[in-house]
């Protein structure tokens, strides 16, 4: 199975092709506010770099949030093109279960990104990258109440935190593809994004 992997939920691209469980491509550098210019070029060029077209993928598995709401929405809407015209099956992953399952720490994972206003987006999983707190935008204080009970954990970030020690994230994709492979594939048209929180816009009407 050769699956394609898309993670604009940042300022990074991360994105991959993996076939029968072994990296054939990958892409992982900061573009900042171009990624919206250079994400689609540089997926096609992946693809071109490998003899390879996008007929030619089995599934794929796109990250839809949480993250930069504009970053969310490039990586979604590359993935149900490619999914709804080439009629490839479809799934989708938060950044937060990406972000645990890259780390090779036996301990708790508390993947964590900047939400601003002293809020974060997060979860918790357990050594077996088992789901114990879902994720969820909550603030960072009440996060390390919940915390206090676990006795070894890491944060996963490349945001910074005052006062946080957080390992840096580099997505193992090859990882993070084996493991959700065989998640159910959904309609291309229910793809959307998983803000875990409402935009600016829609709160500024509240």
């Amino acid at each position: 199975m050769r699956i394609l992997y898309i993670d604009t939920s940042s300022s990074y691209l991360y994105t991959s092709i993996v076939e029968n469980d072994k990296l054939i491509s990958e892409i992982k550098e900061e573009f900042g506010q171009s990624l919206s210019e250079v994400a689609l070029p540089r997926i096609a060029s992946m693809f071109d770099k490998n003899n390879l077209s996008p007929k030619d993928i089995d599934k794929i598995i796109v990250v839809n949030g949480p993250g930069s709401f504009t970053g969310i929405r490039i990586g979604i809407t590359i993935a149900k093109i490619y999914a709804w015209s080439l009629n490839i099956p479809i799934t989708t992953i938060y950044s937060l279960e990406a972000m645990a399952i890259s780390s090779k720490n036996n301990t708790y994972h508390v993947p964590i990104l900047n939400a601003r206003r002293g809020y974060v987006y997060t979860a918790i999983y357990d050594e077996d990258y088992k789901e114990v707190l879902k994720p969820c935008h909550i603030l960072l204080t009440d996060l390390q109440e919940k915390l206090k009970d676990i006795k070894e954990y890491e944060y996963i970030s490349n945001d910074e935190f005052d006062d946080l020690d957080v390992n840096s994230y580099s997505p193992d994709m090859v990882k993070v593809v084996n493991y959700f492979k065989d998640k159910e594939n959904i309609n291309p048209h229910a793809v959307n994004p998983e803000y875990l929180k409402l935009t600016e816009a829609e709160e500024s009407k509240l």
